[in-house]
């Protein structure tokens, strides 16, 4: 069986980039996963600034942009709980695989910018010194 956005993933993937779109079209075909979150609207934001999920306010967030540069998605499992929120070393291995996938499509010209994650936020590879663990979190930085 072959992996496959659900209605509402796939909703909240086309409120984002062409490029964060091109990625996990990509990464479902190899690990399953579902779309958290796209654009945010300024309600969404401020509330998650308020308790402390976003360190910034609207419209300061990549997830503000429209389309949005950020998007948050987790490893969906067969097994309930389906996602593992806690279970950092599952998230570094799902993160590798989406930095190397959008990697190659980077290499290749697929897409245009280079890709950010939450647990490495410095992209030096290293997620011990990340001081805001957001696991779910990829957002696109322009290539320089």
């Amino acid at each position: 069986m072959t992996n496959a956005f659900s209605s509402k993933s796939q909703q909240r993937l086309e409120t984002c980039h062409e490029d964060l779109i091109k990625i996990f079209e990509d990464v479902i075909f190899v690990r399953d996963c579902t779309i958290i979150e796209g654009r945010r609207n300024k309600g969404v934001q401020d509330e998650y600034y308020r308790t402390g999920k976003s360190q910034l306010k609207y419209p300061e967030s990549l997830h503000n942009s429209f389309p949005s540069k950020a998007v948050d998605v987790m490893e969906y499992f067969p097994d309930k709980p389906h996602i593992h929120w806690n279970d950092r070393e599952s998230a570094e291995d799902f993160a590798r695989l989406v930095l190397a996938t959008a990697e190659s499509l980077l290499a290749h010209g697929v897409i245009s910018h280079k890709l950010r994650w939450g647990g490495d936020w410095d992209m030096d590879g290293e997620t011990a010194d990340t001081n805001f663990w957001d696991a779910p979190h990829y957002e696109l930085v322009e290539v320089k």
